[in-house]
């Protein structure tokens, strides 16, 4: 089964948020690329559409957009995801994964592309209605 660390940016306040998502809600992002759009709900941000910006795998290596599928690749890089040049004109080989979400990804990274209000309100609201279920 599969279990995401999900990281979704607010661009309107610069804040992030963190949840942890498994089963059902986690089976919504397998399969889907970088760039693609997912619905809030499944991190609990019902009326928030959420687009796919990035994510790493069990071992910290990255996903990459201009790369297809879910395999490992060895790319030789002289810039952009998953290396960052110490001097002009520097290249190494690094390995990276493809675009697509699976079971071998740790985290997802996702920002807002639709919603009304912000992030940190709608999360207020769900912990108010909690709080209110449990009196």
């Amino acid at each position: 089964m599969a279990e995401f660390k999900v990281v979704v940016a607010d661009p309107e306040t610069g804040e992030a948020f963190q949840f942890e998502v498994d089963g059902q809600d986690a089976n919504r992002f397998l399969g889907r690329d970088l760039g693609d759009e997912v619905d809030g709900a499944a991190v609990g941000l019902d009326g928030f559409t959420l687009k796919l910006t990035g994510a790493s795998d069990n071992t910290g290596r990255p996903l990459r957009a201009d790369v297809p599928g879910a395999n490992l690749k060895e790319l030789l890089l002289t810039d952009g995801v998953g290396f960052s040049p110490s001097r002009d004109g520097e290249r190494k080989r690094i390995t990276v994964r493809g675009r697509e979400i699976s079971n071998e990804v740790a985290q997802i990274n996702a920002s807002v592309a639709d919603g009304d209000g912000s992030v940190a309100d709608a999360l207020s609201d769900d912990e108010d209605e909690d709080a209110a279920d449990d009196e």
